[in-house]
């Protein structure tokens, strides 16, 4: 069996810049211990798999691994998967219709931005003992601990941020997924996250965790649209809209390669 393989930097408009996902498009689904085999030995942050839809309400089923895990929700991934269809297979619809574990997931085009319509993911205050995540995060200055889906940790602004440096392996012992966050000195918000728990140590670029942050700073701010920085080495680009139940993040894409799987 063959299978093609693509590589692709989102949320940047730069190579090497942003987050870096393999796309394999697939005629069928492959046993979920194989693609979680390939995404290992991908050893990027995401491989995304997807399939056409036998439902007339969807074009595609998506799924997407880390090295370790499956995940429910990926949006730099999702983006490149949807870069793909778009330049690479004539996908001829403006907009394209992604089945997941977290329902449906609508993509189009908008100039030279990938536009995705993801969940919107109220994170709650929680009332947990932040000194220990302070020790966790370096000895930071927490403002407020928050989840949805992950941990959400304000820290005081963006340079505490940009220079936070985790203990990892404390991290894996209590915690999954983290998002840390800040407003932004030139944007509205920065963050970072990191996924210890997934296999990733700290993600260039994650749109599911921006699910949790559009709403959490569109009523922090007072404002729908948002422009977000991950702060990551890589570095990625948000444009970002709070619209109800849903939010829309908006990115660039850049191609890398085009490869062949032989299994």
């Amino acid at each position: 069996m063959k299978l093609t393989i693509y590589q692709v930097d989102a949320f940047t408009d730069k190579l090497f810049g942003g987050n870096p996902a393999a796309v394999i498009p697939l005629d069928e689904w492959l046993d979920t211990t194989l693609m979680q085999t390939i995404a290992l030995e991908n050893n990027l942050s995401e491989t995304v798999f997807f399939v056409k839809s036998a439902n007339a309400n969807h074009d595609f089923e998506i799924r997407w691994f880390t090295p370790e895990v499956e995940i429910n929700l990926c949006g730099h991934a999702t983006l490149a998967a949807a870069f793909v269809l778009f330049n690479m297979l004539d996908f001829k619809n403006p907009e394209i219709r992604f089945s997941c574990l977290s329902g449906l997931l609508k993509v189009n085009r908008e100039d030279d931005l990938i536009c995705m319509d993801f969940p919107s993911w109220k994170p709650e205050r929680l009332d947990i003992y932040a000194d220990e995540l302070s020790t966790i995060l370096g000895g930071v200055e927490i403002v407020g601990v928050y989840k949805h889906r992950d941990l959400l940790v304000e820290l005081m602004n963006e340079d505490v941020v940009k220079k936070c440096d985790p203990d990892f392996s404390l991290m894996k012992k209590y915690i999954d997924k983290m998002i840390i966050t800040a407003p932004g000195k030139n944007v509205d918000f920065v963050s970072r996250f990191f996924a210890p728990g997934a296999g990733i140590d700290e993600d260039p670029v994650t749109g599911s965790a921006h699910s949790q942050l559009i709403p959490f700073w569109a009523e922090k701010l007072g404002k729908n649209d948002l422009h977000a920085l991950q702060l990551s080495k890589r570095g990625g680009e948000l444009w970002c809209e709070q619209k109800g139940d849903r939010v829309i993040m908006k990115g660039k894409a850049v191609f890398y390669m085009k490869g062949e799987i032989t299994l």
